[in-house]
């Protein structure tokens, strides 16, 4: 499987959609796996990570988020959800497409490999229709979860306050809602 690793599961936890639970790393590689990352993104010039990199961060820090991978074909996609656990979540990721839903890259409750396979195709389309330009790195395969709400948590520096955080509803609330707020950082 040409997929990022996923989080491993017992048997029995196979067919919960429960968020396994993540050890946190030690101090030091927590702040080495998480400049690693930052570096990476400054280096190639982006203000944003995508999605896996923001779990990577979260998972260095020991923050619970839904188990995940990224497929390179709908052949991988198919092998990654079903090591998962059926439902999932399809999403596309590419460091130049933020707005997942915009641009038809999110397909929610998947059932089956033959939808995983299709949904793989058809986000992978409706990306290079949305952005031909864009870095298309795969299709993020996402646990779904059936309890809990949905976040978006941010950071940026304003010219006049300096550092922010940003916290909200998230998923396609952002955009629909703008339920937002943003603090100073301390």
């Amino acid at each position: 499987m040409n997929s990022t690793a996923v989080q491993e599961r017992s048997e029995t936890d196979m067919s919960s959609n429960a968020v396994a639970p993540i050890a946190p790393l030690h101090a030091a590689d927590v702040k080495r796996r998480v400049a690693e990352v930052f570096e990476r993104v400054k280096a190639e010039g982006r203000t944003s990570l995508t999605a896996p990199e923001g779990k990577l961060v979260c998972d260095a820090y020991g923050i619970a988020v839904p188990q995940e991978g990224v497929a390179t074909s709908a052949d991988d996609a198919a092998k990654l959800a079903s090591f998962i656990g059926f439902p999932v979540v399809l999403k596309i990721v590419s460091p130049e497409i933020l707005h997942k839903t915009e641009a038809g890259g999110v397909i929610v409750g998947v059932r089956d490999e033959e939808g995983v396979k299709a949904g793989f195709d058809a986000i992978i389309a409706n990306a290079k229709k949305y952005d031909a330009n864009a870095t298309i790195v795969g299709v993020q395969v996402q646990q779904m979860v059936d309890a809990g709400q949905e976040v978006i948590i941010g950071a940026v520096t304003d010219p006049s306050f300096g550092k922010l955080i940003a916290f909200g509803l998230g998923g396609v609330l952002v955009e629909v809602l703008k339920d937002v707020t943003f603090r100073l950082a301390r």
